[in-house]
């Protein structure tokens, strides 16, 4: 089986760290091809030959971690479904295109979007440690939008051209593929503008390998000269594990809010029984519901749409099963747009 696995390496990034951590080693536990896939997964070889076709056009990356929450030759398996690649992805569906959000608008700067007023998004990295196949930027241009440490003070300038600016996210791709140091550098820069008042970090990562959240990138969080909100990405009540449950309370035990954004997506998680679920999970290890997303329409992701009528169906017994709390946001991304657009 050894000699199957196709790793991804991410060592040769300058964004990631040298001092080899278990979690950088877990980032090399990446199966990258489908045929190791479907190996480690028991799954039937009559799929294969279509996922090795869809990753021609979006290579294929699955941490082992992962993989290892998912149920073995089920090929329904919702975590399955938002890694695997199938043949519908290379389906030209009307409607989907590669920058439905006309994200090269609005970036202004290599690795700055700036679509809203008062925030801007920094791409810290063009990598991730999953490829999820629904992925908003399946198409985008990381190659010209990557950030390192030498672009920190065109970012400031930017920011002090732009006075209302006051938060800045950090995402990517993954930002956790940055090591503590240059995320440090990066908050202690830009926290000490008087402008900024706070700092998002979204990420996958914790999801993906929880040992990601270690007590050093804890105590860059709690150093910030701003306060730091992260904002994690989990679809499914069966991502979260004890390791990523304790990963959670260690967060909360540190004072770091912890919100989530989910996708609703066809055939992993539009029903509102698995969303309860969710919700009811996340609340449990100390992080809430922010955020759950229409799919983008992106190309290559159109099997993924849930209708507009099931939406609406399962949002309403989504109300009439949790408390307002616990109910995250039902929005949709539109260019051009001020804001996400809050949905019923």
């Amino acid at each position: 089986m050894s000699e199957r696995l196709y790793y991804a390496n991410f060592s040769n990034d300058s964004s990631v760290g040298r001092d080899m951590k278990d979690w950088q080693q877990e980032l090399k536990q990446v199966i990258k091809h489908p045929d190791a896939l479907f190996d480690y997964l028991q799954l039937d070889k009559k799929y294969l030959d279509a996922a090795i076709a869809a990753t021609a056009l979006f290579e294929l990356r699955a941490p082992i971690g992962f993989l290892d929450r998912i149920e073995k030759g089920n090929i329904n398996d919702p975590l399955l479904k938002q890694i695997m690649p199938i043949g519908l992805e290379q389906k030209k569906v009307s409607g989907f295109s590669i920058d439905p959000l006309n994200e090269k608008k609005y970036n202004p700067l290599p690795g700055v979007l700036h679509k809203y007023k008062t925030r801007i998004l920094l791409t810290l990295t063009g990598s991730c440690p999953i490829n999820c196949r629904y992925c908003f930027r399946r198409h985008f241009a990381y190659n010209e939008n990557q950030l390192g440490q030498k672009h920190i003070e065109a970012v400031k300038n930017y920011l002090l051209s732009k006075p209302d600016v006051n938060e800045v996210i950090f995402s990517g791709g993954e930002p956790l593929l940055a090591n503590n140091d240059l995320l440090k550098k990066w908050l202690d820069e830009l926290g000490e503008l008087k402008q900024i008042k706070r700092f998002r970090i979204h990420t996958r990562m914790p999801i993906v390998i929880p040992s990601r959240i270690d007590d050093e990138f804890i105590n860059v969080l709690k150093s910030a000269p701003k306060k730091v909100t992260m904002v994690v990405h989990c679809n499914h009540p069966n991502e979260i594990d004890e390791n990523i449950a304790e990963m959670f309370l260690d967060l909360h035990a540190a004072g770091i809010l912890v919100l989530n954004q989910s996708v609703l997506l066809k055939d992993v998680n539009d029903n509102a029984k698995t969303l309860v679920a969710l919700s009811e999970k996340l609340f449990e290890s100390n992080a809430m519901p922010y955020y759950l997303h229409l799919l983008d329409p992106v190309a290559g992701t159109a099997h993924f749409n849930v209708e507009k009528l099931d939406v609406q169906n399962i949002y309403r017994e989504l109300q009439a099963n949790l408390p307002g709390f616990l109910l995250p946001k039902l929005v949709r991304e539109l260019s051009g747009e001020e804001s996400k657009t809050i949905i019923l």
